[in-house]
């Protein structure tokens, strides 16, 4: 799994820590100019101003950038649940199509399938609930292919085909959610720039005696709740933005209601 560093961090931390180190970067800035007199006489303050807008227009692209690709895998795991539910759900009906004795081994294995993708979500240690997936598609597929063996017919193929999909979009979804994250370069860079951004800042401060700490702070604040909310949804197992599972829950009533 690709998760970064940054995964185990809670949320409130990762806020503070942001908020405290491009303050500690603004004030190295104010410093660098208020106690080097020869630094203050070489550089002319109408250099700056440019610059600081560059750093910041930078910054604000780059957390766009940040931004729109842990929408887009958010969006993408939504996607996926639902998908899942679907080829679940028409692998359950399609097994009255098969002997009658591959049927009810086959519905109550997609039964505690659906109980184990759901759970999942909340175990800690996924792993587990992960070996029990995989399981469960080999003797899901043996029950099938001993279906299809026994009766070759169209109505065999079909449920391979949706059983084949119900393996291909596990796969899709355990990708998704658990391997897919913003590269770690990315935050990287991002903190960098970040820093960067508010140590010219305070350099440019440092030119008149207030640092201006009224306009600083709350841009401080919002960088730093961005980034926060970025590194939030780049989480699903944790935080605020979980993916919702109504369609898995949907399906789990449903085959409850069939097998009583």
């Amino acid at each position: 799994m690709n998760n970064t560093p940054l995964e185990s961090v809670p949320l409130y931390v990762i806020y503070i820590g942001l908020f405290v180190l491009q303050l500690m970067a603004f004030e190295i800035g104010y410093q660098i100019t208020r106690r080097n007199k020869k630094f203050k006489e070489e550089v002319e303050p109408g250099t700056l101003s440019p610059m600081v807008g560059g750093l910041i227009g930078v910054l604000g692209f780059l957390l766009a950038f940040t931004f729109s690709i842990a929408t887009s895998q958010y969006t993408q795991r939504k996607e996926y649940v639902l998908e899942e539910a679907n080829e679940i759900g028409t692998s359950y009906l399609r097994a009255d199509l098969i002997e009658t004795k591959n049927k009810i081994e086959v519905k109550k294995l997609l039964r505690e399938y659906v109980d184990v993708r759901l759970q999942a979500l909340s175990s800690i240690d996924i792993n587990k609930e992960l070996t029990r997936s995989v399981e469960l598609h080999r003797l899901l597929w043996n029950e099938v292919t001993e279906a299809a063996l026994f009766t070759p017919n169209t109505n065999t193929s079909l449920m391979i085909q949706s059983m084949n999909n119900v393996i291909d979009v596990h796969e899709k979804r355990v990708t998704s959610g658990l391997r897919n994250r913003i590269p770690l370069s990315i935050w990287i860079t991002l903190l960098a720039i970040s820093l960067m951004t508010m140590a010219t800042i305070g350099i440019k401060a440092g030119f008149t005696k207030p640092r201006g700490l009224i306009a600083v702070i709350p841009m401080i604040m919002a960088f730093a709740a961005l980034t926060t909310l970025i590194a939030d949804i780049n989480r699903p197992q944790k935080g605020l933005f979980k993916i919702g599972q109504q369609s898995m829950i949907s399906l789990q009533k449903s085959m409850d209601k069939d097998l009583k």
